[in-house]
């Protein structure tokens, strides 16, 4: 009976000591906020925290692009150094919530196009901004089916009339239709 109780708790010390061994080695990116990973090179998430910035460094993450303002209430007010000392590319476009231009998606996917192949996290505070941004790039520059691309970004949120506008417009801009067989867009 003893020698039973004994290995019980030699079994229960070991895979306590295994899960905090499996926990101690993941980087927490999967606990971001809304995150999504799309491909090996392209994911997008809301606000990580300082210490999920340096676990995506851990998860091979060679560059963070930040789509609003650095002074929103969950922001991190240091995200430029805390991400340069990780010797992590930073790349921060803020985009008005309210008023996102084309010339800000433009200026996002110029900075994306000119190394595809970095592993970028594109965040902003709940990933709103970031999984339409994501959306665009993925459709126009990485050829990737709308509708397919549509469920990444609605497995978020579905965009409000603003930002539809912005997706139409840029599609439009690109000879592309935002119509596909799959792509039933709300327009309440």
């Amino acid at each position: 009976m003893i020698a039973k109780k004994v290995l019980v708790l030699v079994l229960m010390a070991w895979a306590l000591s295994v899960n905090t061994l499996l926990a101690a080695g993941s980087t927490g990116v999967d606990k971001i906020i809304n995150y999504r990973e799309y491909s090996d090179s392209l994911s997008s998430s809301g606000q990580p925290t300082r210490k999920q910035i340096r676990g995506l460094k851990d998860a091979g993450f060679e560059r963070i692009v930040y789509l609003a303002f650095s002074d929103h209430d969950d922001s991190i007010a240091d995200e430029d150094r805390v991400v340069k000392n990780l010797n992590m590319e930073y790349v921060h476009i803020p985009v008005e919530w309210e008023a996102p231009g084309n010339s800000d998606f433009y200026l996002f996917a110029g900075g994306m196009k000119q190394a595809p192949q970095k592993k970028t996290l594109v965040h902003c505070q709940v990933n709103f901004r970031a999984s339409a941004f994501s959306f665009l790039y993925r459709v126009l520059y990485e050829n990737v089916p709308m509708d397919q691309a549509k469920d990444d970004m609605e497995s978020v949120w579905v965009p409000n009339e603003t930002w539809r506008k912005l997706i139409f417009s840029i599609l439009e801009e690109n000879g592309r239709s935002p119509h596909c067989d799959a792509c039933l867009w709300d327009t309440g």
